[in-house]
């Protein structure tokens, strides 16, 4: 019986420590894409960013209408043509493909030109909003800040909430 007590008030014990400690954190979730979509110059720098990639698309595409149209003709005349001539309007269209893909890449790469281009419209933009989540989980005393949309996951957490250093501590 004794065995059973201990064990009862050591349960009670913990689920007290931790009620406690859920309830002392204070905790808010924002729609990061709702917040962004609201400003201005978000739309903006999103609608700059998609006339730009549509241009790029259909620059792609007009290449890769040439390459069809090149291929379409080279099958067309290919019983005409010597193996030397074969080979070289082979090679042709293969260079030319290479060609698009290395735009496709240049374009649309991780480190392409949509990317920068994102980075110089948006990140500024992101890195604003970012700081009026910070001051107002400042000011109203929040030590988490979630994205409810999920895609961001925690926008701000208060630094004395962060026991990295205690874990690395016990480490050693």
């Amino acid at each position: 019986m004794n065995l059973k007590l201990k064990t009862i008030l050591i349960a009670l014990v913990a689920a007290f420590t931790i009620t406690n400690t859920v309830v002392a954190q204070r905790i808010a979730v924002v729609d990061i894409t709702e917040v962004l979509n609201s400003l201005d110059t978000y739309t903006a720098a999103q609608a700059d960013l998609d006339a730009t990639a549509e241009q790029w698309r259909q620059e792609i595409a007009k290449e890769q209408e040439k390459i069809s149209s090149l291929y379409s003709a080279y099958q067309t005349e290919q019983v005409l043509l010597s193996d030397d001539a074969k080979i070289k309007k082979e090679n042709e269209i293969i260079e030319l493909e290479k060609k698009v893909r290395e735009l496709q890449r240049k374009r649309f790469g991780p480190d392409g030109d949509l990317f920068r281009k994102q980075e110089d419209l948006v990140t500024p933009i992101q890195q604003s909003v970012y700081g009026a989540i910070e001051d107002y989980a400042a000011e109203r005393g929040y030590d988490f800040i979630f994205d409810k949309g999920g895609s961001a996951g925690i926008l701000f957490a208060n630094p004395r909430m962060d026991k990295t250093t205690d874990i690395i501590n016990r480490l050693k």
